[in-house]
Protein backbone atom coordinates (compact mmCIF):
# COMPACT_ATOMS: atom_id res chain seq x y z
CA UNK A 1 0.00 0.00 0.00
CA UNK A 2 1.19 3.68 -0.36
CA UNK A 3 0.13 6.93 -0.30
CA UNK A 4 -0.24 7.98 -4.22
CA UNK A 5 -3.52 5.07 -3.77
CA UNK A 6 -5.00 6.04 -0.35
CA UNK A 7 -7.65 9.11 -0.34
CA UNK A 8 -7.33 11.15 2.73
CA UNK A 9 -10.90 11.92 3.91
CA UNK A 10 -11.27 14.74 5.61
CA UNK A 11 -14.57 13.81 6.82
CA UNK A 12 -12.93 11.43 9.46
CA UNK A 13 -11.43 14.73 11.49
CA UNK A 14 -12.71 17.07 13.16
CA UNK A 15 -11.74 20.69 13.95
CA UNK A 16 -9.19 19.86 16.31
CA UNK A 17 -7.20 18.87 12.87
CA UNK A 18 -8.39 21.49 10.50
CA UNK A 19 -9.30 24.12 12.84
CA UNK A 20 -12.79 26.31 13.22
CA UNK A 21 -14.13 27.93 10.36
CA UNK A 22 -14.49 31.41 12.11
CA UNK A 23 -13.98 35.06 10.62
CA UNK A 24 -11.11 35.38 12.87
CA UNK A 25 -8.68 32.47 12.65
CA UNK A 26 -6.05 33.96 14.75
CA UNK A 27 -7.70 34.18 17.69
CA UNK A 28 -10.02 31.19 16.90
CA UNK A 29 -9.16 28.84 14.73
CA UNK A 30 -8.26 26.55 17.90
CA UNK A 31 -9.17 26.86 21.37
CA UNK A 32 -6.13 27.14 22.95
CA UNK A 33 -2.55 26.42 22.48
CA UNK A 34 -2.07 22.90 24.34
CA UNK A 35 1.73 22.44 24.31
CA UNK A 36 4.86 24.30 23.53
CA UNK A 37 5.91 21.24 21.09
CA UNK A 38 4.34 19.03 18.61
CA UNK A 39 5.37 15.29 19.13
CA UNK A 40 4.80 12.11 17.78
CA UNK A 41 5.14 8.42 19.08
CA UNK A 42 7.95 6.30 21.18
CA UNK A 43 8.49 2.98 22.38
CA UNK A 44 10.05 2.77 25.90
CA UNK A 45 13.21 0.69 26.49
CA UNK A 46 13.61 -1.88 29.18
CA UNK A 47 15.56 0.01 32.63
CA UNK A 48 17.71 -3.04 32.27
CA UNK A 49 18.53 -2.48 28.49
CA UNK A 50 19.55 0.82 28.47
CA UNK A 51 22.30 1.62 29.14
CA UNK A 52 23.42 -1.16 26.41
CA UNK A 53 21.35 0.16 24.00
CA UNK A 54 22.98 3.87 24.99
CA UNK A 55 26.85 2.65 24.67
CA UNK A 56 26.40 0.71 21.47
CA UNK A 57 24.74 4.03 19.70
CA UNK A 58 28.39 5.63 20.97
CA UNK A 59 30.26 2.79 19.55
CA UNK A 60 28.68 3.30 16.18
CA UNK A 61 31.01 5.35 13.62
CA UNK A 62 28.80 5.31 10.51
CA UNK A 63 28.72 8.21 8.66
CA UNK A 64 25.58 9.99 8.50
CA UNK A 65 23.64 12.62 6.81
CA UNK A 66 22.04 14.01 10.14
CA UNK A 67 23.57 17.13 12.16
CA UNK A 68 24.88 17.17 15.55
CA UNK A 69 24.26 19.37 18.71
CA UNK A 70 25.75 18.95 21.91
CA UNK A 71 22.96 19.93 24.51
CA UNK A 72 24.57 20.71 28.50
CA UNK A 73 21.87 21.36 31.73
CA UNK A 74 22.55 22.98 34.48
CA UNK A 75 19.94 22.28 36.40
CA UNK A 76 19.95 25.71 38.89
CA UNK A 77 17.85 29.08 39.93
CA UNK A 78 18.66 31.45 42.27
CA UNK A 79 14.83 32.17 42.55
CA UNK A 80 12.24 30.00 41.16
CA UNK A 81 10.35 31.98 38.53
CA UNK A 82 5.99 31.97 39.00
CA UNK A 83 5.88 30.58 35.65
CA UNK A 84 8.21 27.96 35.07
CA UNK A 85 7.35 24.05 35.38
CA UNK A 86 11.20 23.36 35.16
CA UNK A 87 12.36 24.32 38.79
CA UNK A 88 15.19 21.44 40.10
CA UNK A 89 17.25 22.84 42.81
CA UNK A 90 18.20 25.90 44.24
CA UNK A 91 21.66 27.40 43.92
CA UNK A 92 24.05 26.41 46.32
CA UNK A 93 27.36 26.82 46.16
CA UNK A 94 28.52 23.53 47.53
CA UNK A 95 25.77 21.64 45.36
CA UNK A 96 27.22 23.44 42.17
CA UNK A 97 30.45 22.47 42.99
CA UNK A 98 29.85 18.26 43.51
CA UNK A 99 27.79 18.83 40.27
CA UNK A 100 30.17 19.98 38.47
CA UNK A 101 32.97 18.04 39.22
CA UNK A 102 30.30 15.24 38.22
CA UNK A 103 29.16 16.95 34.73
CA UNK A 104 33.14 17.15 33.93
CA UNK A 105 33.48 13.14 34.35
CA UNK A 106 30.57 12.60 32.40
CA UNK A 107 31.80 14.93 29.85
CA UNK A 108 35.04 13.16 29.10
CA UNK A 109 33.67 10.21 29.21
CA UNK A 110 31.32 10.90 26.28
CA UNK A 111 33.52 12.95 24.18
CA UNK A 112 36.07 9.83 24.07
CA UNK A 113 33.08 7.85 22.60
CA UNK A 114 33.66 6.83 18.92
CA UNK A 115 30.39 8.47 17.80
CA UNK A 116 31.29 11.75 19.27
CA UNK A 117 34.54 12.08 17.64
CA UNK A 118 33.07 10.56 14.44
CA UNK A 119 31.95 13.93 12.78
CA UNK A 120 32.02 17.53 13.95
CA UNK A 121 28.86 19.50 16.18
CA UNK A 122 27.66 22.33 14.36
CA UNK A 123 26.18 23.62 17.79
CA UNK A 124 26.20 23.58 21.67
CA UNK A 125 23.60 24.86 24.32
CA UNK A 126 23.89 25.17 27.79
CA UNK A 127 20.90 25.07 28.94
CA UNK A 128 19.10 24.97 32.56
CA UNK A 129 18.05 26.08 35.03
CA UNK A 130 20.38 29.04 35.16
CA UNK A 131 23.61 28.34 33.71
CA UNK A 132 25.34 31.89 34.44
CA UNK A 133 24.69 30.74 38.17
CA UNK A 134 27.61 28.66 37.84
CA UNK A 135 30.87 30.68 38.84
CA UNK A 136 33.14 32.50 35.92
CA UNK A 137 36.31 30.17 36.54
CA UNK A 138 33.50 26.95 36.04
CA UNK A 139 32.16 28.73 32.72
CA UNK A 140 35.41 29.43 31.63
CA UNK A 141 36.27 25.79 32.45
CA UNK A 142 33.20 24.23 30.87
CA UNK A 143 33.45 25.95 27.50
CA UNK A 144 37.63 25.00 27.06
CA UNK A 145 36.19 21.41 28.05
CA UNK A 146 33.85 21.33 25.38
CA UNK A 147 36.14 22.82 23.02
CA UNK A 148 39.20 21.05 24.30
CA UNK A 149 37.45 17.50 24.07
CA UNK A 150 34.85 17.64 21.13
CA UNK A 151 34.62 17.52 17.70
CA UNK A 152 33.26 21.58 16.43
CA UNK A 153 32.71 22.94 13.53
CA UNK A 154 34.92 26.41 12.40
CA UNK A 155 31.80 28.20 12.91
CA UNK A 156 30.05 26.24 15.70
CA UNK A 157 27.72 28.38 17.75
CA UNK A 158 28.12 27.92 21.28
CA UNK A 159 25.86 29.40 23.60
CA UNK A 160 25.14 30.47 27.50
CA UNK A 161 21.91 30.85 28.50
CA UNK A 162 21.44 32.91 31.77
CA UNK A 163 19.87 35.74 33.51
CA UNK A 164 21.22 39.23 33.48
CA UNK A 165 21.03 39.48 37.24
CA UNK A 166 24.42 38.90 38.37
CA UNK A 167 26.16 38.77 35.25
CA UNK A 168 29.04 40.81 36.06
CA UNK A 169 32.37 42.09 33.28
CA UNK A 170 34.24 39.02 34.96
CA UNK A 171 31.24 36.68 34.46
CA UNK A 172 31.29 37.77 30.45
CA UNK A 173 35.04 37.48 29.96
CA UNK A 174 35.62 34.32 31.51
CA UNK A 175 32.87 33.07 29.22
CA UNK A 176 34.13 34.72 25.67
CA UNK A 177 37.92 33.11 27.03
CA UNK A 178 36.07 29.64 27.41
CA UNK A 179 35.19 29.94 23.91
CA UNK A 180 31.41 31.01 23.27
CA UNK A 181 30.36 32.51 21.22
CA UNK A 182 26.62 33.48 21.75
CA UNK A 183 24.49 34.51 24.96
CA UNK A 184 20.87 34.27 25.79
CA UNK A 185 18.90 35.86 28.38
CA UNK A 186 15.72 34.92 29.85
CA UNK A 187 14.25 38.95 30.15
CA UNK A 188 10.85 37.37 29.63
CA UNK A 189 9.64 41.25 30.02
CA UNK A 190 11.22 44.28 30.75
CA UNK A 191 8.59 45.69 32.51
CA UNK A 192 9.30 46.52 37.09
CA UNK A 193 5.76 45.32 37.84
CA UNK A 194 5.42 42.11 35.65
CA UNK A 195 8.81 41.24 36.56
CA UNK A 196 8.08 41.37 40.13
CA UNK A 197 5.07 39.28 39.88
CA UNK A 198 6.88 36.79 38.15
CA UNK A 199 9.77 36.49 41.24
CA UNK A 200 12.58 38.00 38.11
CA UNK A 201 15.04 39.42 39.46
CA UNK A 202 16.22 43.22 38.94
CA UNK A 203 14.18 46.38 37.91
CA UNK A 204 13.45 47.44 33.98
CA UNK A 205 16.63 49.91 34.57
CA UNK A 206 19.72 47.33 35.50
CA UNK A 207 18.48 45.08 32.78
CA UNK A 208 18.05 47.13 30.03
CA UNK A 209 21.47 48.73 30.73
CA UNK A 210 22.93 45.67 31.30
CA UNK A 211 22.10 44.24 27.84
CA UNK A 212 23.08 47.71 26.17
CA UNK A 213 26.33 47.79 27.82
CA UNK A 214 27.01 43.91 26.37
CA UNK A 215 25.28 44.30 22.75
CA UNK A 216 27.62 46.94 22.52
CA UNK A 217 30.97 45.21 23.41
CA UNK A 218 30.27 43.89 20.04
CA UNK A 219 32.20 40.65 21.03
CA UNK A 220 29.05 37.79 20.30
CA UNK A 221 25.49 38.45 19.42
CA UNK A 222 23.41 39.21 22.43
CA UNK A 223 19.85 37.55 22.02
CA UNK A 224 16.89 37.73 24.81
CA UNK A 225 13.90 36.06 25.14
CA UNK A 226 10.51 37.82 25.69
CA UNK A 227 7.10 36.10 27.14
CA UNK A 228 3.65 37.29 26.33
CA UNK A 229 1.21 36.68 28.17
CA UNK A 230 2.41 37.27 31.65
CA UNK A 231 -0.14 38.40 34.72
CA UNK A 232 -0.50 42.97 34.47
CA UNK A 233 1.44 42.37 30.75
CA UNK A 234 -1.58 44.03 28.93
CA UNK A 235 -1.20 44.75 25.24
CA UNK A 236 0.39 48.14 26.47
CA UNK A 237 3.03 46.87 28.67
CA UNK A 238 4.05 44.11 25.88
CA UNK A 239 4.08 47.09 23.12
CA UNK A 240 6.64 48.85 25.31
CA UNK A 241 8.61 45.32 25.86
CA UNK A 242 8.80 45.55 22.35
CA UNK A 243 10.17 49.34 22.36
CA UNK A 244 12.65 48.30 24.76
CA UNK A 245 14.37 45.60 22.76
CA UNK A 246 14.77 47.83 20.12
CA UNK A 247 16.40 50.16 22.88
CA UNK A 248 18.83 47.56 24.40
CA UNK A 249 20.37 46.94 21.00
CA UNK A 250 20.61 43.00 21.18
CA UNK A 251 21.46 41.32 18.25
CA UNK A 252 18.43 38.47 18.11
CA UNK A 253 14.96 38.32 20.04
CA UNK A 254 12.51 35.37 20.50
CA UNK A 255 8.80 35.57 21.02
CA UNK A 256 7.66 32.96 23.00
CA UNK A 257 3.55 32.92 24.46
CA UNK A 258 2.55 31.78 27.95
CA UNK A 259 1.92 28.10 27.92
CA UNK A 260 -0.48 27.12 31.02
CA UNK A 261 1.42 24.59 32.98
CA UNK A 262 -0.30 22.80 35.68
CA UNK A 263 2.00 22.69 38.96
CA UNK A 264 3.69 26.46 38.34
CA UNK A 265 3.43 28.54 41.29
CA UNK A 266 1.99 30.85 38.97
CA UNK A 267 -1.33 28.55 38.86
CA UNK A 268 -1.12 28.45 42.86
CA UNK A 269 -0.85 32.01 43.31
CA UNK A 270 -4.05 32.72 40.14
CA UNK A 271 -6.38 30.77 42.22
CA UNK A 272 -5.63 32.07 45.26
CA UNK A 273 -6.20 35.23 44.36
CA UNK A 274 -3.42 36.79 44.56
CA UNK A 275 -1.92 37.05 41.18
CA UNK A 276 -4.52 37.88 37.96
CA UNK A 277 -5.18 35.91 35.45
CA UNK A 278 -2.74 35.66 32.64
CA UNK A 279 -3.68 36.85 29.14
CA UNK A 280 -6.21 34.21 27.37
CA UNK A 281 -5.46 32.71 24.07
CA UNK A 282 -7.43 35.91 21.68
CA UNK A 283 -4.96 38.61 23.85
CA UNK A 284 -2.04 36.19 23.42
CA UNK A 285 -2.87 36.26 19.32
CA UNK A 286 -3.43 39.98 19.55
CA UNK A 287 0.48 40.52 21.37
CA UNK A 288 1.66 37.99 18.83
CA UNK A 289 0.26 39.86 16.29
CA UNK A 290 1.58 43.39 17.17
CA UNK A 291 4.67 41.55 17.81
CA UNK A 292 4.85 40.22 14.42
CA UNK A 293 4.11 43.69 12.57
CA UNK A 294 6.39 45.58 15.23
CA UNK A 295 9.33 42.96 13.84
CA UNK A 296 8.87 43.89 9.99
CA UNK A 297 8.05 47.64 10.70
CA UNK A 298 11.73 47.37 12.33
CA UNK A 299 13.06 45.31 9.49
CA UNK A 300 14.63 41.93 11.76
CA UNK A 301 14.70 39.59 9.91
CA UNK A 302 12.93 36.48 10.65
CA UNK A 303 14.42 33.15 11.36
CA UNK A 304 11.41 31.37 11.78
CA UNK A 305 7.48 31.83 13.69
CA UNK A 306 8.97 33.25 17.32
CA UNK A 307 12.76 34.56 16.65
CA UNK A 308 14.17 37.05 15.19
CA UNK A 309 17.54 38.76 14.02
CA UNK A 310 18.87 42.56 13.74
CA UNK A 311 21.97 41.25 11.95
CA UNK A 312 23.54 38.63 10.30
CA UNK A 313 26.17 37.36 13.25
CA UNK A 314 22.78 36.06 15.08
CA UNK A 315 21.90 32.52 13.43
CA UNK A 316 19.70 30.56 16.07
CA UNK A 317 21.72 27.76 14.94
CA UNK A 318 20.77 25.12 17.72
CA UNK A 319 17.11 26.24 18.19
CA UNK A 320 16.90 25.28 14.93
CA UNK A 321 18.45 21.98 14.81
CA UNK A 322 16.70 20.48 17.85
CA UNK A 323 14.00 20.99 16.07
CA UNK A 324 14.96 18.85 13.02
CA UNK A 325 16.19 15.25 12.95
CA UNK A 326 19.76 16.48 14.05
CA UNK A 327 21.15 14.20 16.99
CA UNK A 328 21.93 15.98 20.26
CA UNK A 329 23.86 14.23 22.70
CA UNK A 330 22.68 15.41 26.21
CA UNK A 331 24.78 16.21 29.02
CA UNK A 332 23.86 16.71 33.09
CA UNK A 333 21.67 16.38 35.60
CA UNK A 334 17.80 16.65 33.32
CA UNK A 335 19.26 16.62 29.98
CA UNK A 336 17.52 15.22 26.60
CA UNK A 337 18.63 14.23 23.54
CA UNK A 338 18.51 11.69 20.72
CA UNK A 339 21.46 9.76 19.56
CA UNK A 340 21.29 6.79 16.89
CA UNK A 341 17.72 6.59 17.13
CA UNK A 342 17.18 6.73 20.93
CA UNK A 343 15.42 9.45 22.87
CA UNK A 344 17.60 10.26 25.93
CA UNK A 345 16.35 11.42 29.42
CA UNK A 346 18.71 11.41 32.09
CA UNK A 347 18.18 11.67 35.67
CA UNK A 348 16.64 14.56 37.10
CA UNK A 349 17.42 14.08 40.83
CA UNK A 350 20.63 15.30 41.81
CA UNK A 351 21.08 12.63 43.99
CA UNK A 352 20.93 9.85 40.97
CA UNK A 353 22.45 11.68 38.96
CA UNK A 354 26.00 12.07 40.52
CA UNK A 355 25.81 8.52 42.46
CA UNK A 356 25.05 7.28 38.65
CA UNK A 357 28.40 8.90 37.77
CA UNK A 358 30.69 7.58 40.93
CA UNK A 359 29.46 4.43 39.88
CA UNK A 360 30.83 5.15 36.08
CA UNK A 361 27.15 4.60 34.91
CA UNK A 362 25.21 6.10 32.32
CA UNK A 363 22.60 8.46 34.38
CA UNK A 364 19.78 7.34 32.40
CA UNK A 365 16.42 7.98 33.58
CA UNK A 366 14.31 7.01 30.65
CA UNK A 367 15.08 5.99 27.22
CA UNK A 368 12.75 5.20 23.96
CA UNK A 369 13.18 3.38 20.36
CA UNK A 370 12.64 6.54 18.35
CA UNK A 371 9.48 5.65 15.70
CA UNK A 372 9.91 4.93 12.17
CA UNK A 373 8.78 7.81 10.93
CA UNK A 374 10.51 9.94 13.49
CA UNK A 375 12.70 11.59 11.03
CA UNK A 376 10.14 12.93 8.93
CA UNK A 377 7.88 14.08 11.90
CA UNK A 378 10.71 16.12 12.94
CA UNK A 379 10.57 17.63 9.46
CA UNK A 380 7.06 18.69 9.18
CA UNK A 381 7.62 20.18 12.66
CA UNK A 382 10.94 22.25 11.49
CA UNK A 383 8.47 23.31 8.31
CA UNK A 384 6.01 24.66 10.11
CA UNK A 385 8.44 26.21 12.47
CA UNK A 386 9.50 28.09 9.66
CA UNK A 387 6.30 29.29 8.46
CA UNK A 388 6.39 26.98 4.52
CA UNK A 389 6.17 23.45 3.90
CA UNK A 390 7.67 22.64 0.86
CA UNK A 391 6.38 19.93 -1.85
CA UNK A 392 9.78 19.31 -3.12
CA UNK A 393 11.52 18.47 0.05
CA UNK A 394 8.53 16.70 1.87
CA UNK A 395 9.26 14.02 -0.91
CA UNK A 396 13.08 13.85 -0.13
CA UNK A 397 12.69 12.95 3.02
CA UNK A 398 9.89 10.69 2.70
CA UNK A 399 10.43 9.26 -0.84
CA UNK A 400 6.49 9.59 -0.81
CA UNK A 401 4.21 11.82 -2.24
CA UNK A 402 3.12 13.22 1.00
CA UNK A 403 2.25 16.55 -0.27
CA UNK A 404 -0.81 15.37 -2.34
CA UNK A 405 -1.91 13.14 0.11
CA UNK A 406 -2.29 15.89 2.18
CA UNK A 407 -3.50 18.05 -0.34
CA UNK A 408 -7.35 18.09 1.34
CA UNK A 409 -5.98 18.72 5.19
CA UNK A 410 -3.83 21.79 3.60
CA UNK A 411 -7.18 22.69 1.70
CA UNK A 412 -9.46 22.46 5.00
CA UNK A 413 -6.50 24.94 6.71
CA UNK A 414 -6.83 27.14 3.77
CA UNK A 415 -10.62 27.52 3.52
CA UNK A 416 -9.78 28.46 7.54
CA UNK A 417 -7.69 30.67 7.23
CA UNK A 418 -4.60 29.51 8.40
CA UNK A 419 -2.35 28.72 5.01
CA UNK A 420 -1.94 29.49 1.36
CA UNK A 421 -1.89 26.69 -0.45
CA UNK A 422 -0.27 26.26 -4.15
CA UNK A 423 1.45 23.35 -6.05
CA UNK A 424 4.52 23.27 -4.69
CA UNK A 425 4.73 25.02 -0.61
CA UNK A 426 2.11 25.76 2.21
CA UNK A 427 2.68 28.80 3.94
CA UNK A 428 1.05 29.59 6.82
CA UNK A 429 -0.98 32.55 7.36
CA UNK A 430 -0.45 35.04 10.23
CA UNK A 431 -2.89 33.00 11.72
CA UNK A 432 -0.99 29.40 10.76
CA UNK A 433 1.88 31.22 12.29
CA UNK A 434 0.53 31.56 15.55
CA UNK A 435 -1.30 28.07 15.67
CA UNK A 436 2.31 26.24 14.25
CA UNK A 437 2.15 23.83 16.75
CA UNK A 438 -0.82 22.92 16.60
CA UNK A 439 -0.60 22.65 12.53
CA UNK A 440 2.48 19.90 12.99
CA UNK A 441 0.72 18.24 15.51
CA UNK A 442 -2.30 17.80 12.86
CA UNK A 443 -0.45 16.63 10.19
CA UNK A 444 1.32 14.34 11.92
CA UNK A 445 -1.93 12.66 13.55
CA UNK A 446 -3.20 12.70 10.32
CA UNK A 447 0.03 10.81 8.97
CA UNK A 448 -0.10 8.31 11.77
CA UNK A 449 -3.72 7.48 11.62
CA UNK A 450 -3.08 6.30 7.53
CA UNK A 451 -3.30 2.81 6.58
CA UNK A 452 -0.27 3.63 4.28
CA UNK A 453 1.44 4.96 7.22
CA UNK A 454 0.75 1.95 9.14
CA UNK A 455 2.00 -0.29 6.72
CA UNK A 456 5.08 1.97 5.61
CA UNK A 457 5.77 1.74 10.23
Amino acid sequence: MNFMKTILNMNDFGSEVTGQNTPDPLRFAFSRKKSAHAGGMANMIPESDRETQVLSALQNTQPTTAKRCLYVHIPFCRVRCTYCNFFQYASSKSLIEDYFSALLVELKFKASQPWTQAAPFQAVYIGGGTPTDLSPEQVRRLGQAIRNHFPLTTDCEITLEGRINRFSDEMFENALEGGFNRFSFGVQSFDTHVRRSAKRLDDREPVLKRIQQLSQVDAAPIVVDLLFGLPYQTLDVWQQDLADFIESDAHGVDLYQLIEMGGTPMKGLVEKGRLPEPANTSEKASMFEYGVDFMAKHHLRRLSVNHWARDNRERSIYNSLAKTSAEVLPLGCGAGGNVGGLGIMQHRTLSAYIESIKQEQMPLAMVTQQAPKTALFAFIKASFDKGVLAKRALQKESQLDLFSYCRPLFEAWQKNGLVHCDDNYVSLTLAGQFWSVALAQAMIEVLQQSPAYKAAA
